[in-house]
């Protein structure tokens, strides 16, 4: 069901610090910042060759990426996220087989413009887990 990887996705305190890191000292390519208020988050895409690492930094009140700094104050891997080729009948699947989805279980459109969930990390080894059609 689940296909490539299509990133991980790590929280950060201080975005801007952790750009220049990636950019400078590891020679990574970094996006431009792009704010993602449905999801509370604004975020940076380091493309590897392989896949993608995401970084998420909180966006405006109540963002659940404050609360993850909040008990992870450095920041640290948030969630891994897969692609699917049709996330309604993933989800439904998933549902089926116990797995709980996280929010109204409704699709919302994520930083690539395409629909993803999220799936309860107690389900999954201990890991959020983002699904995103590919």
């Amino acid at each position: 069901m689940i296909g490539r990887l299509n990133h991980v996705a790590i929280a950060v305190p201080d975005l801007e610090a952790a750009c220049k890191t990636y950019r400078e000292t590891l020679g990574a390519t970094v996006s431009e910042p792009m704010d993602q208020p449905d999801h509370g988050v604004t975020v940076v895409f380091i493309e590897l060759p392989n896949t993608k690492i995401e970084l998420l930094h909180p966006l405006g009140e109540g963002s659940p990426i404050a609360g993850f700094l909040d008990k992870n104050p450095s920041g640290g891997m948030h969630h891994v996220c897969y692609e699917v080729d049709d996330i309604i009948a993933a989800r439904d699947r998933l549902k089926e087989q116990g797995a709980r989805v996280l929010g109204d279980g409704e699709p919302k459109t994520g930083a690539h413009g395409k629909p993803v969930l999220f799936l309860h990390p107690k389900d999954f080894c201990g890991t959020l887990v983002e699904l995103e059609q590919a």
